[in-house]
């Protein structure tokens, strides 16, 4: 029987990582993304490096009725989604509560958790009725702690976390999985879309120590979609060896 994940945010990141590595293991993908070139692109390429099919739907997950139009209208063949990965998200500037930028906040809520709640709403009437299925949610670290000028990020992935621990309980009829993997500092586009695109703020970030890659979190998300269908993964906490919690690291 084909596999089938949809995985939203596709076009970079950690969302092309876990492209890349279900396509490698034969899985049939959907793949969302704002940017129509670079997703028709990734999907072309990952059809013909692995001979695996490939739907990709270009919407942003901020807009409710382009999700909702998009992901119910699929062709019938690509209903039977097993595993729906949530990913698509960012990251929005770095400064204390009073200076922050409101819009900043509003793309942030809207992508983070809006977004992820209308894609999995989307979704679920095609897990449903098979009385399986997976989520997997991309949270962060900030998501379980709070650390300094973080506030509307923190808190859109507080957001995060809580929707996982609330999707697990009121799924647990329809025998579908909930799992939260939250990455701690990842080296991929994050940081150059926090500081808008200032690159030498964005590569800051990462000196002194060596951070996670895009390919560390999809080979968990991996991990955690092909466990026995009696096992499911809550949530995991992920760091490099050089990060301890949300603000603390040894850098050389």
């Amino acid at each position: 029987m084909e596999k089938i994940i949809l995985i939203t945010g596709a076009t970079s990141g950690f969302g092309k990582a876990i492209a890349q590595l279900f396509a490698k293991n034969k899985w049939n993908l959907i793949l969302t993304g704002r940017r129509k070139e670079r997703l028709e692109q990734i999907s072309k390429e990952l059809e013909q490096k692995y001979s695996v099919k490939t739907l990709p739907l270009v919407f942003d997950v901020q807009d409710r009725n382009a999700v909702f139009t998009c992901i119910e209208n699929i062709p019938e063949e690509w209903k039977g989604i097993a595993v729906l990965v949530n990913n698509a998200g960012l990251a929005l500037g770095r400064e204390p509560f009073d200076k922050a930028d409101i819009d900043d906040w509003e793309t942030m809520l809207n992508t983070n958790v809006k977004g992820l709640m209308y894609v999995t709403k989307a979704v679920l009437p095609f897990m449903i009725p098979q009385q399986k299925g997976h989520i997997i949610n991309i949270g962060s670290i900030a998501g379980k702690e709070v650390y300094v000028n973080g506030n509307g990020y923190c808190a859109s992935k507080h957001a995060v976390d809580a929707l996982s621990k609330a999707m697990r309980i009121d799924l647990l009829p329809h025998k579908i999985k909930v799992t939260a993997i939250h990455p701690g500092a990842a080296e991929t586009e994050f940081s150059l879309v926090r500081f808008k695109g200032n690159e030498t703020t964005a590569k800051s970030v990462y000196e002194g120590y060596t951070p996670l890659y895009a390919e560390d979190i999809a080979n968990i998300t991996y991990y955690c979609a092909t466990l026995p269908a009696h096992v499911c993964i809550n949530e995991l906490i992920v760091t490099s060896t050089a990060q301890a919690n949300a603000s603390t690291f040894f850098k050389e």
